[in-house]
């Protein structure tokens, strides 16, 4: 009796103090966002408070869309521009997401999405943006061809939409005072204004790292399936770095380009029909040599023929053998004579290491800047 008297003492002894830890550790996080948000005080968007938000919104009335952390509310600013609000319906227990959202947002460019307000409070949390009348990509392109609503997108705009995202990317890579790696680049979070022009958003995964510095360092896995790069599931392909960005980058343009397979019909990723291998089959052989369905102009086939080259050397396996989004511009923007197909990009079809495990670690610890 009495060991069950103590027994029952100590379990409860122990829920008190794990409600403390838990209460102390979330007031812990509350004043670090607080505090994070003080920091940027001069430079964070305006605050809202969450009754305002209501009002913007004319109480969450018209959805935009919804996923599976948020959901989007178009809505009307003071000054009568039209904004989309995230209300966040899930965040990271240390709010996170939402301070890369908050702090990494202020960048400025006419490629990256720009976040106008917030709000936070308690569990209230929500992300005013600008409002992108055009929506995602990802609502423009299918494994038929790049298509929504009847609206048919022509190469020209294809291209145009491939060389603002490269810009957006080169901006976070080089142009911030630090450099921002996005780990999340899709055609779902390419947003289009009236123009179609592009613009990056949602920077919940994002991470900042010193502008001289390359790798970081990641528990888990980062990302959306197909928009991986290898080295994050096999780590001895190399460290994860900015080049992660450029891998998912040439995913989404082999994707514009109606390059990608569809998921469903039963390839074996694991097989040697790995996307690149088949990619590079289909597309080098096929198209690239034989010329054949992209367009009725010259123009339109060295624009889909420098998309496809561009997106080759983007998903190349190791991420030394990926460009810069430097010289992704440059490739895009220069000649297409000038461009050579890059070697197969393999993961199944050679061994995964082919040297020394001593020289692969000593070679990945090095820091590559561009």
């Amino acid at each position: 009796m009495g060991a069950s008297a103590s027994g029952t003492i100590i379990l409860i002894i122990s829920v008190i103090i794990i409600s403390i830890y838990s209460t102390r550790k979330n007031i812990s996080n509350k004043d670090k966002i607080e505090e994070s948000i003080r920091s940027y005080s001069t430079q964070t968007p305006k605050r809202y408070s969450y009754s305002k938000l209501k009002k913007i919104t004319n109480s969450f009335k018209n959805k935009l869309g919804q996923g599976g952390f948020s959901t989007v509310y178009r809505g009307k600013l003071p000054d009568e521009r039209d904004v989309a609000v995230k209300l966040l319906n899930q965040i990271s227990e240390n709010g996170q997401d939402f301070m890369n959202e908050v702090n990494i947002t202020r960048t400025s460019h006419v490629n990256i999405v720009s976040l106008l307000g917030f709000c936070y409070k308690r569990k209230k949390r929500a992300l005013i943006y600008e409002y992108m009348p055009r929506g995602s990509l990802d609502k423009f392109i299918s494994h038929k061809g790049p298509k929504r609503n009847n609206i048919e997108l022509d190469w020209n705009t294809l291209y145009r939409i491939v060389i603002g995202v490269a810009r957006g990317l080169e901006y976070l890579h080089r142009g911030c005072n630090t450099r921002i790696l996005h780990f999340d680049i899709k055609p779902h979070n390419i947003l289009l204004n009236d123009n179609f022009c592009p613009k990056i958003s949602d920077f919940g995964l994002a991470k900042q790292c010193k502008s001289k510095e390359s790798h970081v360092s990641m528990t888990g896995v980062k990302g959306t399936v197909g928009f991986i790069p290898p080295e994050v599931i096999f780590r001895n392909f190399g460290k994860v770095s900015h080049k992660y960005n450029v891998y998912s980058y040439g995913m989404l343009v082999l994707e514009m380009v109606g390059a990608r397979k569809n998921p469903n019909d039963g390839v074996d990723q694991r097989s040697e029909e790995y996307f690149p291998d088949w990619i590079y089959k289909d597309l080098t052989q096929n198209e690239i040599d034989g010329g054949r369905w992209w367009g009725i102009t010259k123009e339109d086939e060295d624009m889909a023929r420098k998309m496809i080259i561009v997106g080759l050397h983007c998903i190349q396996t190791s991420p030394d053998d990926r460009p810069s989004m430097t010289d992704v511009v440059a490739m895009l923007e220069g000649s297409v004579e000038g461009l050579q197909i890059p070697p197969k990009p393999y993961l199944f079809g050679r061994p995964v290491i082919e040297r020394p495990q001593s020289s692969s670690s000593s070679s990945s610890s090095s820091s590559s800047s561009n």
